[in-house]
Protein backbone atom coordinates (compact mmCIF):
# COMPACT_ATOMS: atom_id res chain seq x y z
CA UNK A 1 0.00 0.00 0.00
CA UNK A 2 1.26 3.46 -0.88
CA UNK A 3 0.98 6.16 1.79
CA UNK A 4 1.43 9.93 1.69
CA UNK A 5 2.57 11.62 4.91
CA UNK A 6 1.93 15.38 4.88
CA UNK A 7 3.62 16.67 8.04
CA UNK A 8 6.06 19.53 8.74
CA UNK A 9 7.32 18.29 12.12
CA UNK A 10 10.57 16.67 11.02
CA UNK A 11 11.18 14.97 14.36
CA UNK A 12 7.78 13.30 14.09
CA UNK A 13 8.45 12.36 10.46
CA UNK A 14 11.83 10.93 11.43
CA UNK A 15 10.21 8.58 13.92
CA UNK A 16 7.11 7.77 11.87
CA UNK A 17 8.61 6.84 8.51
CA UNK A 18 10.53 3.77 9.75
CA UNK A 19 7.46 2.54 11.63
CA UNK A 20 5.24 3.01 8.59
CA UNK A 21 7.72 1.23 6.32
CA UNK A 22 8.05 -1.62 8.79
CA UNK A 23 4.25 -1.92 8.76
CA UNK A 24 4.38 -2.48 5.01
CA UNK A 25 3.69 0.95 3.53
CA UNK A 26 5.56 2.56 0.66
CA UNK A 27 5.92 6.07 2.11
CA UNK A 28 6.20 9.44 0.39
CA UNK A 29 6.47 12.67 2.35
CA UNK A 30 5.63 16.34 1.94
CA UNK A 31 6.39 19.03 4.52
CA UNK A 32 3.89 21.67 3.31
CA UNK A 33 0.32 21.97 2.14
CA UNK A 34 1.03 23.15 -1.40
CA UNK A 35 3.25 20.23 -2.37
CA UNK A 36 1.13 17.82 -0.34
CA UNK A 37 -2.04 18.77 -2.22
CA UNK A 38 -0.24 18.41 -5.56
CA UNK A 39 1.13 14.97 -4.67
CA UNK A 40 -2.29 13.79 -3.52
CA UNK A 41 -3.78 14.89 -6.83
CA UNK A 42 -1.06 13.44 -9.05
CA UNK A 43 -0.24 10.07 -7.46
CA UNK A 44 -2.51 7.12 -6.57
CA UNK A 45 -2.12 6.89 -2.79
CA UNK A 46 -4.01 4.21 -0.90
CA UNK A 47 -4.13 6.23 2.32
CA UNK A 48 -2.96 9.67 3.51
CA UNK A 49 -1.89 11.07 6.87
CA UNK A 50 -2.55 14.82 6.87
CA UNK A 51 -1.52 17.31 9.52
CA UNK A 52 -3.84 20.30 9.71
CA UNK A 53 -1.24 22.88 10.82
CA UNK A 54 0.87 23.06 7.66
CA UNK A 55 2.94 25.87 6.11
CA UNK A 56 1.99 27.07 2.65
CA UNK A 57 -1.61 25.91 2.79
CA UNK A 58 -3.64 24.69 5.79
CA UNK A 59 -4.40 20.98 5.92
CA UNK A 60 -8.14 21.62 6.07
CA UNK A 61 -7.99 23.52 2.77
CA UNK A 62 -5.89 20.75 1.22
CA UNK A 63 -8.43 18.14 2.28
CA UNK A 64 -11.37 20.19 1.01
CA UNK A 65 -9.67 20.68 -2.35
CA UNK A 66 -9.03 16.94 -2.69
CA UNK A 67 -12.65 16.11 -2.00
CA UNK A 68 -13.87 18.86 -4.36
CA UNK A 69 -11.71 17.23 -7.05
CA UNK A 70 -13.55 13.97 -6.43
CA UNK A 71 -10.60 12.19 -4.79
CA UNK A 72 -11.82 9.51 -2.40
CA UNK A 73 -8.63 8.03 -0.87
CA UNK A 74 -8.89 7.56 2.92
CA UNK A 75 -7.44 10.48 4.88
CA UNK A 76 -6.47 10.43 8.55
CA UNK A 77 -5.97 13.92 9.97
CA UNK A 78 -3.63 14.83 12.81
CA UNK A 79 -4.84 17.54 15.18
CA UNK A 80 -3.80 19.22 18.39
CA UNK A 81 -5.07 17.17 21.33
CA UNK A 82 -7.40 19.87 22.68
CA UNK A 83 -8.66 21.22 19.34
CA UNK A 84 -12.03 19.50 19.20
CA UNK A 85 -13.24 22.02 16.63
CA UNK A 86 -10.45 20.91 14.25
CA UNK A 87 -11.69 17.35 14.49
CA UNK A 88 -15.24 18.41 13.69
CA UNK A 89 -14.15 20.64 10.80
CA UNK A 90 -11.89 17.91 9.44
CA UNK A 91 -14.62 15.28 9.49
CA UNK A 92 -17.04 17.67 7.82
CA UNK A 93 -14.43 18.39 5.13
CA UNK A 94 -14.17 14.70 4.29
CA UNK A 95 -11.65 13.14 6.68
CA UNK A 96 -12.16 9.45 7.38
CA UNK A 97 -10.55 9.47 10.83
CA UNK A 98 -8.52 11.71 13.15
CA UNK A 99 -5.85 11.37 15.79
CA UNK A 100 -4.81 13.96 18.33
CA UNK A 101 -1.19 14.82 19.05
CA UNK A 102 0.73 13.44 20.85
CA UNK A 103 -0.24 9.88 19.97
CA UNK A 104 1.06 6.34 20.18
CA UNK A 105 2.42 5.02 16.89
CA UNK A 106 0.67 1.69 17.49
CA UNK A 107 -2.70 3.45 17.54
CA UNK A 108 -1.89 5.31 14.32
CA UNK A 109 -0.96 2.05 12.59
CA UNK A 110 -4.13 0.35 13.81
CA UNK A 111 -6.27 3.20 12.51
CA UNK A 112 -4.51 3.13 9.14
CA UNK A 113 -5.06 -0.62 8.82
CA UNK A 114 -8.76 -0.13 9.56
CA UNK A 115 -9.04 2.60 6.90
CA UNK A 116 -7.35 0.46 4.25
CA UNK A 117 -9.51 -2.57 5.10
CA UNK A 118 -12.63 -0.43 4.87
CA UNK A 119 -11.54 0.98 1.51
CA UNK A 120 -11.15 -2.48 0.01
CA UNK A 121 -14.08 -4.07 1.84
CA UNK A 122 -12.23 -6.47 4.13
CA UNK A 123 -13.16 -7.26 7.73
CA UNK A 124 -9.83 -8.20 9.33
CA UNK A 125 -6.09 -8.25 8.81
CA UNK A 126 -5.96 -11.76 7.41
CA UNK A 127 -6.84 -11.81 3.72
CA UNK A 128 -7.75 -15.12 2.08
CA UNK A 129 -7.88 -16.17 -1.56
CA UNK A 130 -7.94 -19.66 -3.08
CA UNK A 131 -6.37 -21.41 -0.11
CA UNK A 132 -3.78 -18.68 0.52
CA UNK A 133 -3.83 -16.51 3.66
CA UNK A 134 -1.97 -13.19 3.82
CA UNK A 135 -1.30 -12.02 7.38
CA UNK A 136 -0.96 -8.24 7.27
CA UNK A 137 0.35 -7.88 10.81
CA UNK A 138 3.07 -10.50 10.37
CA UNK A 139 3.72 -9.65 6.69
CA UNK A 140 3.73 -13.36 5.94
CA UNK A 141 1.73 -15.70 3.74
CA UNK A 142 0.44 -19.21 4.41
CA UNK A 143 0.32 -21.19 1.19
CA UNK A 144 -1.94 -24.06 0.14
CA UNK A 145 0.40 -26.53 1.88
CA UNK A 146 -0.05 -24.65 5.17
CA UNK A 147 3.56 -23.41 5.01
CA UNK A 148 4.18 -19.98 6.53
CA UNK A 149 6.51 -17.81 4.46
CA UNK A 150 7.95 -14.48 5.63
CA UNK A 151 7.81 -11.92 2.83
CA UNK A 152 10.21 -9.13 1.95
CA UNK A 153 8.87 -5.57 1.91
CA UNK A 154 8.19 -5.46 -1.83
CA UNK A 155 6.87 -9.03 -1.93
CA UNK A 156 4.42 -8.16 0.83
CA UNK A 157 3.23 -4.92 -0.75
CA UNK A 158 2.83 -6.60 -4.12
CA UNK A 159 0.81 -9.55 -2.83
CA UNK A 160 -1.17 -7.28 -0.51
CA UNK A 161 -2.26 -5.08 -3.41
CA UNK A 162 -3.16 -8.07 -5.59
CA UNK A 163 -5.22 -9.74 -2.86
CA UNK A 164 -6.94 -6.45 -2.06
CA UNK A 165 -8.02 -6.32 -5.73
CA UNK A 166 -8.78 -9.99 -6.51
CA UNK A 167 -11.23 -9.40 -9.35
CA UNK A 168 -9.16 -6.88 -11.33
CA UNK A 169 -6.46 -7.18 -13.98
CA UNK A 170 -3.67 -4.90 -12.72
CA UNK A 171 -0.97 -3.49 -14.98
CA UNK A 172 2.74 -3.43 -14.16
CA UNK A 173 2.56 0.36 -14.08
CA UNK A 174 -0.21 0.39 -11.49
CA UNK A 175 1.59 -2.15 -9.35
CA UNK A 176 4.83 -0.15 -9.43
CA UNK A 177 2.93 2.99 -8.41
CA UNK A 178 1.57 1.26 -5.31
CA UNK A 179 4.54 -0.79 -4.06
CA UNK A 180 7.68 1.29 -4.55
CA UNK A 181 8.90 3.80 -1.96
CA UNK A 182 9.92 7.28 -3.05
CA UNK A 183 13.67 6.60 -3.11
CA UNK A 184 13.33 3.36 -5.07
CA UNK A 185 13.64 3.08 -8.82
CA UNK A 186 10.11 2.75 -10.16
CA UNK A 187 10.95 0.18 -12.82
CA UNK A 188 7.83 -1.73 -13.82
CA UNK A 189 9.93 -4.43 -15.50
CA UNK A 190 11.27 -5.54 -12.11
CA UNK A 191 7.70 -6.39 -11.10
CA UNK A 192 7.98 -9.62 -13.09
CA UNK A 193 10.87 -10.75 -10.90
CA UNK A 194 8.76 -10.39 -7.75
CA UNK A 195 5.74 -11.98 -9.42
CA UNK A 196 7.86 -15.04 -10.17
CA UNK A 197 9.05 -15.19 -6.56
CA UNK A 198 5.44 -15.20 -5.35
CA UNK A 199 4.61 -17.94 -7.85
CA UNK A 200 7.40 -20.04 -6.35
CA UNK A 201 5.72 -19.69 -2.94
CA UNK A 202 2.09 -20.03 -4.05
CA UNK A 203 2.09 -21.97 -7.31
CA UNK A 204 2.52 -20.90 -10.92
CA UNK A 205 -1.21 -20.54 -11.53
CA UNK A 206 -1.98 -18.39 -8.46
CA UNK A 207 -1.03 -15.22 -10.33
CA UNK A 208 -2.05 -15.25 -13.98
CA UNK A 209 -0.48 -13.10 -16.69
CA UNK A 210 -2.82 -11.35 -19.11
CA UNK A 211 -0.72 -10.44 -22.14
CA UNK A 212 -0.70 -6.73 -22.83
CA UNK A 213 -2.80 -6.06 -19.72
CA UNK A 214 -1.09 -7.15 -16.53
CA UNK A 215 -1.69 -9.65 -13.74
CA UNK A 216 -4.77 -11.27 -12.24
CA UNK A 217 -5.27 -13.64 -9.32
CA UNK A 218 -6.77 -16.95 -10.31
CA UNK A 219 -10.50 -17.08 -9.86
CA UNK A 220 -12.04 -18.92 -6.95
Amino acid sequence: MKLLLVEDDFELVKSLKPALKKAGYAVEHSDNGIDGQFMGEEEPFDVIILDLGLPGKPGLEVLSNWRNEGLTMPVLILTARDSWHEKVDGLKAGADDYLGKPFHTEELLARLEALVRRKFGHADNQLRHCGVTLDIGEQSVINQKNESIKLTGIEFRLLHYLVMNPSRVISKTELSEHIYEEEQLKDSNVIEVYINRLRQYLGKDFIETRRGQGYHLKEK
